[in-house]
């Protein structure tokens, strides 16, 4: 592996040493740290939103101070309760015994939309389940995302926590990020950020939970209340200016609602773009040639936007929608845009209307999430068979439902996409996918294996007739 950079090799030794005091800890010593560390990020939930917008300049602090509160207040109510120390059940008929285990040194990757957010909760999931965490921040969010671990840091100690149990790294090249990751002290990555890390965790050969892209379809369908569907679509599409992976990209609808839909949009801030104020926009929203979303754009306000791409709009306007009739490469705002630019499209019917949806959901979106707007439950049934999405938002703003947020989900602000996503799983990740399970198995005297005569599976007249009859005989 070659001589490690020394001070990724001390990061790496306190935090193995972490991981073996921690390994010895109570189920009440845990939860107290845990409540701590909760409270103190509650606590300084204002503080770290503010100083997230100032030094990221992107997003809203009064949404990121929402974020914060998913991220400490509703991810505790989630954990608190969790047992992941000891004995986890007992399975007496089947002899089984389950154990909670810690995995080990966790590195967390932390991206600059959701800075100090993703921090408490990696944070609050990470102690719960007796792992020490390593915190990799976003270099354009470096201050904001220090305090928010050096805050949870003092509050674990404050709690009896293990030292060392809560460490961050910044200033490394990546080369050093990289030696970090394929590093065999690490047990585990959870990777949330740009393509590249996330890409980069899964190569690394260390097991990583990361998320994919989020190039979400909303159908408004033909039943759909149009105006509670609109005020829905941009309660999340204008939460933190659009930064939260889940948000809406797209309204797709059917053509008996569509003169409707667009005079609720209008009434309620949209404002649909000219074919050439298209193009305006594509330019400075979209690299075309690198295939990504340009920085310039992420988590602004509608004003920044349409002055980049000199545009006047009417005073009042809170998002741009441009109206396509085409999904894929050449046509840039059918991709993922995470600010108040949104996509429209009309289709004739619903099945029309669902192919629709499945095009963008496959254009940078697979696994990811899915919405809906309808009061036909057979009509949201055949969307939600059909979507290849790990969550399906019902009539409800996609950003809050799909984190937990007014839905039943686990509070996460790390969404699995599945392997349609190239994840291994498609939850909402929280405490339990931090534990390894251990389980004590016992002779089951009864057992088939145990009690059935295995010389006959040699003979080769004895039929499977014969085997279910000897099988049911016995039972």
């Amino acid at each position: 592996m070659g001589t490690l950079n020394p001070q990724i090799a001390d990061v790496l030794f306190k935090a193995k040493t972490a991981a073996a005091i921690f390994s010895q800890y109570t189920q009440e010593q845990v939860d107290n740290i845990v409540r701590s560390v909760y409270e103190a990020g509650f606590n300084n939930r204002v503080k770290l939103a503010k100083m997230a917008v100032e030094e990221t300049g992107i997003g809203v602090w009064q949404d990121k101070v929402m974020k914060n509160v998913v991220a400490t207040q509703m991810v505790f109510e989630d954990i608190i309760n969790m047992k992941t120390v000891g004995i986890l059940s007992v399975d007496e008929e089947k002899g089984i015994t389950e154990i909670a285990q810690p995995l080990g040194p966790i590195f967390a990757i932390i991206p600059v939309t959701n800075p100090t957010s993703t921090i408490l909760y990696k944070i609050l999931i990470s102690l719960k389940t007796r792992n020490p965490i390593i915190i990799h921040p976003h270099r354009l969010a470096n201050k904001c995302s220090i305090e928010a671990a050096r805050l949870c840091y003092e509050a674990a100690l404050a709690a009896d926590a293990p030292e060392d149990c809560i460490q961050w790294v910044s200033g490394f090249s990546r080369e050093d990020t990289q030696s970090l990751m394929s590093h065999s002290d690490i047990a585990l990555i959870l990777a949330t950020g740009g393509t590249g890390l996330v890409k980069a965790a899964y190569s690394s050969g260390t097991p990583a939970i990361g998320v994919g892209a989020g190039n979400v379809p909303v159908f408004i369908e033909g039943s759909a209340d149009v105006a509670f569907a609109i005020d829905s679509i941009l309660t999340s599409k204008l939460f933190d200016n659009g930064t939260v992976c889940a948000s809406e990209q797209s309204i797709v609808v059917e053509r008996q609602v569509a003169d409707k839909t667009i005079k609720e949009l209008g009434k309620q801030g949209g404002y649909f773009l000219t074919p050439d104020e298209i193009k305006r926009v594509e330019a400075v929203a979209y690299d075309t040639e690198k295939d990504v979303m340009k920085v310039d754009v992420v988590g602004k306000p509608v004003e920044t936007i349409a002055a980049l791409a000199g545009l006047t709009v009417p005073p009042g306007t809170k998002i741009l929608v441009a109206k396509l009739d085409k999904v894929g490469k050449d046509t840039p705002l059918s991709n993922e845009i995470l600010c108040p630019v949104i996509a429209f499209y009309v289709e004739d019917d619903f099945e029309a209307a669902v192919k629709r949806c499945i095009d963008l959901n496959f254009h940078g979106g697979v696994g990811h999430t899915a919405s809906i707007f309808s009061n036909d439950e057979e009509k949201i049934k055949q969307f939600s068979f059909i979507m290849n999405a790990g969550r399906i938002v019902v009539n409800m703003p996609s950003s809050q439902g799909a984190v937990g947020m007014g839905s039943g989900l686990n509070p996460s602000l790390t969404l699995g996409c599945g392997t349609g996503g190239k994840n291994i799983t498609t939850d909402n990740i929280t405490a339990t996918h931090l534990l390894n399970i251990q389980r004590i198995a016992r002779r089951k005297e009864n057992g088939l294996f145990n009690r059935f005569d295995k010389s006959k599976y040699f003979d080769e007249n004895y039929t499977l007739d014969m085997f279910q009859n000897d099988y049911y005989k016995n039972r």
